[in-house]
């Protein structure tokens, strides 16, 4: 049965649809099965993340709505993908959501929900199905606040084991206090931190290109290490 992660933020322009891109990758490589959910109704990016966008028929919004079979639904990728939904539906509920997302847990190893931004509607149908969290912020008050906030609805929801990554880290703009170092964003947050990933323009590029940043760019050496860490593996946060 799979872990299924719910990857959220408190607020937009965080890196978590490049998070989950790139950890899913990762996961691959290592052997795992995943499957990689885009729950961002109406602003879903991971297709083009992956460059499948003209690959997109039905969605998972289609599979709650019995319009079409999983395997109609499903895109080939590095990993597997379900591509969210244009709009909202009433039949779009927690329930359904978590019942779906369930259901297919038994053919992978990993399922990874990609969660809109913020706590509203479709950040809850994304978290009723999960098992963990993992909660991206990146190093400025605004976000860490937000996620902060973030943190307290899942616990609220039941999700009680939840990590924090901190993106587009960068050591000069810390060094300068113009940015929050490592320890007050988990101060900030009071969570347990799964690891650290370095600004990395290559990232910027793969919404255009739907190409990788390329293996060894700062931002896919620190997924590796976080997608070890996830599968249980003992490695540093940062690269050595």
């Amino acid at each position: 049965m799979a872990e299924i992660i719910v990857i959220a933020s408190g607020k937009g322009g965080s890196g978590k649809s490049s998070f989950t891109a790139g950890v899913g990758r990762a996961l691959a490589n290592l052997g795992k099965k995943v499957l990689a959910i885009d729950c961002d109704i109406g602003l879903r990016s991971l297709d083009l993340l992956f460059g499948v966008t003209e690959n997109v028929v039905f969605d998972w919004g289609d599979l709650i709505c019995d319009r079409c079979t999983f395997e109609q639904a499903l895109i080939k990728t590095e990993i597997d993908l379900l591509a969210a939904p244009r709009n909202f539906s009433d039949e779009f509920t927690p329930e359904a959501s978590a019942e779906l997302f369930k259901s297919l847990s038994k053919d992978y190893d990993y399922i990874l929900l990609d969660s809109p931004a913020g706590i509203d509607r479709g950040f809850q149908l994304a978290a009723s199905g999960a098992d963990k969290a993992v909660v991206i912020t990146t190093p400025d008050n605004i976000c860490v606040r937000s996620c902060a906030r973030a943190f307290d609805e899942l616990r609220r929801l039941g999700i009680e084991d939840a990590r924090l990554v901190i993106n587009m880290f960068e050591v000069k703009p810390v060094c300068k206090k113009k940015l929050l170092n490592i320890d007050q964003c988990i101060d900030e947050t009071g969570v347990q931190l799964l690891g650290i990933v370095p600004r990395d323009i290559n990232v910027g590029f793969s919404s255009v290109t739907g190409e990788t940043p390329g293996e060894f760019s700062p931002s896919s050496l620190a997924y590796k290490r976080i997608a070890k860490r996830i599968t249980g593996a003992r490695v540093p946060l940062v690269c050595e």
